[in-house]
């Protein structure tokens, strides 16, 4: 999602409601590249889940299991890391560019929540 800050300012790829407080609150706008990519990673991750769960249904030896979960955790890792990234370029810039210096303390509050 690499796009010139021409393009940004001018909505020409995010549209103007990046991050915009709408009625409904502030909205994302991915590409169908970026949204397709984490609906597929979700999928997985689902079924990661669900195996998971068959797993522990069939006494499967704990360690087994661990090692599923641990994979499970990367995965999810990597989707907050392809939605971070797309967030600082996208709605983290705008809302600078706005002069609201607030999301650097939020961003701040979700960096920590993903650090844990």
């Amino acid at each position: 999602m690499n796009i010139s800050m021409e393009e940004h300012q001018n909505g020409s790829e995010q549209g103007a409601e990046c991050c915009s407080d709408g009625s409904s609150g502030r909205k994302s706008h991915h590409s169908d590249k970026v949204k397709n990519s984490l609906l597929s990673r979700l999928n997985r991750i689902e079924g990661q889940v669900r195996g998971i769960k068959g797993l522990i249904e069939k006494d499967t030896y704990c360690d087994d299991v661990l090692n599923q979960i641990a994979s499970i955790q990367s995965a999810l890792n990597g989707v907050g890391k392809l939605l971070f990234e797309n967030h600082m370029k996208s709605c983290v810039v705008e809302r600078i560019q706005e002069g609201d210096m607030d999301v650097i303390n939020e961003l701040m509050t979700t960096m920590n929540k993903m650090m844990k």
